[in-house]
């Protein structure tokens, strides 16, 4: 039996209220891949065809409409917590081939989201079901007010929620021109020469940590202002002596992080870095990477979400690891959905445009800013508000298996895990940090960590036996784990 929102908080509130440091879980996701791809947007464009091509994880009753406890009645999820039928989806990315201009879809390495519970003088509860958020903003293609740094706080100048982090060998070249103003170039993160706005310029070759897309959300919940206004229901919390406090009649929720690290290593040999141009492109169209979003929907049974808040604090182990977790753990790996409008395009593919003809913008390739994520709707038709049929899906999710095949030989790293003495098996790669961008943060690289109960090993494999992308349930969190717990304390 689900308890209510009401029940849920009256026995967890307690556990929950005013917290001295923050405490966090990872979520990851579970199979090969997203849940669905395409042309949805049930936040901004809901029951039309949205204005450019995306990638969705999350609960299977994802849909071109989303109303209310919806997607808690989805058949499977992506997640690796049973009781997560949310929805988490971002802008699929594209790489440009500089010889023939042609369009390319570039694969998932793999995607994480953090859930992090400030320190606050406020109760943090679950997300309400039906939450719609967006974060970040798709029309830009201009550079951020304050440069290339991240802010959070509305108390230290404009918000600037999203970064891309290009781990690499060596930043000599730096990632970003010096002196760039970021009108024809992004611009470094004074604090951490992975990050900064806008795509770099210099392939990210880091140890098994490609290009990564990343996408804080707000915290704060005001709720005269409901769930489906994604435009007026969020703020962002005031940092005040360390706490992270929202505004008086605002809810406090969990803080999420979007890091989606894309396979941009498979197309290394095929362009030259020169310090002035890149061949990554949005599905918007955005040549800048300045746009980069993301939205997401609520679908947590409030009982498990606020089991998680009060007592799970596993970091990059991930909620997996959490205690008496309600509904348990997801090991389903074939969740898929057939997308509800247009096609899914493999990553074998070329294209001679970009899904619905999103013209290429920015950086030399057009004009500035569009108005996308403020249209309300589409003139073109709808042709499904509700995932497909189960042939259709079977179908989808067969071609997934088959474009994770095709992209799997021109990947660069296979990992192999050794079961510790439980059977549970596990595997680890040395990544960046989570939220590599703060300063805070330590970043640990080509270090795996063993902790007590699982001894791990990272094997570098011959071409032939390269995997597509990390296994699912490893992305390195073992090694991070000992530097993250002591090192985000101060972070939120």
């Amino acid at each position: 039996m689900r308890l209510t929102t009401t029940n849920a908080l009256a026995i967890l509130a307690p556990l929950a209220a005013a917290k001295d440091s923050m405490t966090f879980a990872v979520l990851h996701f579970k199979g090969n891949g997203f849940l669905t791809e395409g042309p949805m947007d049930p936040v901004v464009n809901p029951g039309a065809t949205a204005t450019h091509y995306h990638s969705i994880m999350g609960g299977s009753n994802f849909g071109t409409t989303i109303q209310g406890d919806e997607l808690l009645n989805s058949d499977c999820t992506t997640t690796s917590i049973k009781n997560d039928k949310s929805n988490y989806w971002v802008p699929t990315l594209f790489f440009q081939d500089p010889k023939d201009s042609t369009f390319e879809k570039v694969d998932l390495y793999y995607m994480n989201v953090y859930y992090f519970f400030e320190p606050t003088d406020d109760t943090i509860e679950p997300f309400p079901p039906g939450l719609k958020m967006l974060s970040g903003d798709s029309s830009l293609r201009t550079p951020p007010k304050n440069g290339g740094a991240k802010n959070l706080d509305p108390n230290s100048g404009p918000i600037q929620p999203v970064q891309w982090t290009c781990p690499r060998q060596s930043y000599s070249p730096p990632s970003y021109p010096t002196d760039s103003d970021g009108t024809m170039a992004g611009m470094q993160d004074p604090s951490n020469e992975q990050a900064g706005a806008g795509f770099p310029l210099y392939n990210c070759d880091g140890t098994y940590s490609p290009l990564r897309q990343d996408i804080h959300f707000p915290s704060c919940y005001n709720p005269k202002v409901g769930l489906d206004d994604y435009k007026n229901n969020m703020a962002w919390p005031n940092s005040v002596n360390g706490k992270e406090n929202c505004p008086d009649g605002y809810t406090h929720l969990p803080h999420i992080f979007y890091e989606v690290y894309w396979n941009t290593p498979s197309f290394k040999d095929r362009w030259t870095p020169d310090g002035k141009t890149q061949p990554f492109v949005l599905s918007n169209g955005d040549a800048t990477g300045y746009s980069s979003h993301g939205d997401f929907v609520s679908g947590w049974d409030n009982e498990t979400l606020a089991t998680i808040i009060s007592t799970c604090n596993q970091g990059t182990l991930g909620m997996e690891t959490c205690p008496d977790i309600p509904g348990g753990v997801n090991e389903d790996t074939t969740c898929r959905i057939a997308p509800a409008i247009g096609k899914l395009y493999s990553v074998t593919e070329s294209l001679t445009s970009l899904p619905l003809n999103c013209e290429v913008t920015g950086w030399g390739h057009g004009s500035g800013n569009t108005t996308e994520e403020t249209s309300t709707s589409s003139s073109e038709p709808v042709i499904s508000t509700s995932p497909t049929s189960t042939a259709e899906a079977e179908s989808y999710a067969a071609s997934s298996v088959e474009t994770a095949e095709a992209a799997a030989s021109t990947a660069a790293v296979n990992i192999n895990a050794v079961a510790d003495s439980s059977s549970t098996t596990a595997a680890a790669a040395a990544v960046t940090a989570a939220a590599g961008t703060d300063p805070n943060v330590e970043t640990v690289w080509d270090v795996v960590t063993v902790t007590s109960t699982a001894t791990v090993e990272v094997e570098a494999t011959p071409a032939a036996r390269i995997k597509r992308r990390v296994p699912n349930r490893s992305h390195g969190h073992l090694a991070r784990h000992a530097h993250a717990h002591g090192s985000f304390a101060g972070r939120r």
